[in-house]
């Protein structure tokens, strides 16, 4: 709980009190290596803080493959956005790529705490800021920047991402194949 307390006044202050109110809202789950957090057509019920872990966000495509929109790794926030504010099936598919650490609150729960705390309404308020910037700039991203620019971006600030997710997923990630992203390490090897 530590951790996600220390996320959260990242974003705004918030008293230990108001913090200790709140810690039973929130439960842990283990995902093992390749287990779900979300499943595509299915509803998100819980928004989570990552703990330990690394998960991948996907989604499959009208010619049935598997696209990565983003990795998420520890100290960080995940879930199907859309399907969990608005309850309904998720776009996406979260799973894990290691084994994985999550404290979660339900939907049910966080709306609770943001009908009863003016601190909770402002966490909220942040985190949803905070998530359109990440959505904006990946937007911006992905029309401007180059495959071995976004390798490079992936290598500065996921680095760890690269020694757990697989060829496939990263070269989808990237928008190129399997071969273009050799040819792109190969590169930046030299």
């Amino acid at each position: 709980m530590n951790k996600l307390k220390e996320f959260i006044e990242t974003l705004t202050p918030i008293s230990d009190k108001e913090f200790e109110d709140s810690k039973d809202n929130f439960s842990k789950i283990h995902l093992k290596k390749e287990d779900f957090f979300v499943e595509q057509g299915k509803i998100c019920r819980q928004i989570a803080f990552i703990n330990n872990g690394t998960l991948r966000t996907f989604y499959i495509n009208n010619k049935a493959e598997e696209i990565t929109a983003c990795f998420c790794t520890k100290n960080s926030l995940t879930t199907s956005y859309k399907s969990f504010i608005l309850q309904e099936p998720s776009l996406v598919s979260i799973q894990a790529l290691e084994d994985t650490e999550l404290l979660v609150i339900d939907h049910e729960k966080l709306q609770q705490l943001y009908n009863t705390s003016r601190a909770w309404q402002n966490i909220g308020r942040q985190i949803a800021e905070r998530e359109y910037f990440v959505m904006e700039q990946y937007a911006a991203t992905l029309n401007n920047e180059s495959a071995k620019e976004k390798y490079l971006r992936l290598l500065n600030e996921q680095p760890e991402v690269l020694h757990k997710a697989s060829v496939e997923d990263i070269a989808t990630y990237l928008g190129v194949t399997r071969r273009t992203l050799s040819r792109i390490r190969q590169e930046i090897a030299k």
